[in-house]
């Protein structure tokens, strides 16, 4: 038996990156699957290559595309079990010197609406189905959920955000629907940054990540973090947990990041 048998589960933005890991890793552990997510293409190859799967394109900005996701959830499979909020936007290490001024409310209102209205949406669409069944919300969080340095002025915010939003639902949800996160540290994904910073997709690949900044010396992979979304998702495994972020951060809050460290001493001796 698997942790997830005959569990029904809503990914978004399960297309690609982590959340696609998550999708495969939930499909392993015998649930049922349905992946909302604003790429086409990559939900037709999710489509194309699984079976227990049903897919929506729509945006986590609208509650309509939140609520047609859950709708077309319980319709394919009977009810919802778990909600993992995942869909998430990057800043590209955006500093605030570096916005233009001009620009700066839209450039948080865009990235705000994706990495924080996004997940509140989707919360507020999924929990009927979650009280019915005393589900689970999973949400993503990030080391940038506790740190400074784990992307820009924008960013960094907007994890932080995520981290009340885990405790204030599960403060309130308790005790029907359990609410906790996963908080990954570096991921090699091609996460996105907003359309007006830029569209690109930028995040440090492999090969450019010193793993000897973190104590753990190692390049994750997605599938590498997707176990601590099962055990939270797992309606056994998880019973005793909620408001709980784990920090999956590859050693980064016991030491901080070296190279920054090494960055401040120069500057100091440098002043002096």
């Amino acid at each position: 038996m698997t942790w997830l048998d005959n569990q029904v589960a809503l990914v978004t933005g399960g297309g690609s990156g982590l959340g696609r890991a998550v999708v495969e890793r939930f499909l392993a552990e015998g649930a049922q699957v349905a992946v909302l997510d604003v790429d086409r293409e990559r939900l037709d190859d999710l489509d194309d290559e699984y079976d227990d799967i049903t897919t929506i394109h729509g945006d986590v900005t609208s509650l309509a595309d939140n609520e047609r996701a859950v709708s077309t959830a319980v319709d394919s499979f009977g009810r919802l079990d778990v909600f993992v909020g995942n869909a998430g936007v990057f800043d590209d290490n955006v500093s605030l010197p570096e916005l233009d001024a001009d620009d700066i409310g839209a450039n948080f209102a865009e990235l705000f609406e994706v990495n924080v209205l996004g997940y509140i949406l989707g919360a507020r669409a999924a929990l009927p189905e979650l009280v019915e069944t005393e589900g689970r919300m999973v949400f993503t969080a990030s080391q940038a959920s506790f740190n400074s340095d784990g992307g820009g002025i924008l960013y960094v915010p907007s994890k932080h955000a995520i981290a009340g939003i885990v405790r204030q639902l599960a403060f309130e949800l308790a005790p029907t629907v359990r609410v906790n996160a996963v908080a990954p540290g570096y991921v090699p994904t091609d996460l996105s940054a907003t359309d007006s910073l830029g569209g690109e997709r930028s995040i440090v690949s492999p090969d450019d990540f010193d793993a000897s900044n973190h104590p753990l010396e190692i390049v994750p992979t997605p599938e590498d973090y997707t176990g601590a979304y099962v055990l939270l998702a797992s309606p056994e495994n998880s019973k005793p947990m909620t408001g709980t972020i784990i920090r999956a951060d590859l050693g980064r809050s016991v030491r901080g990041i070296t190279s920054v460290a090494g960055r401040a001493t120069e500057f100091v001796t440098d002043g002096l």
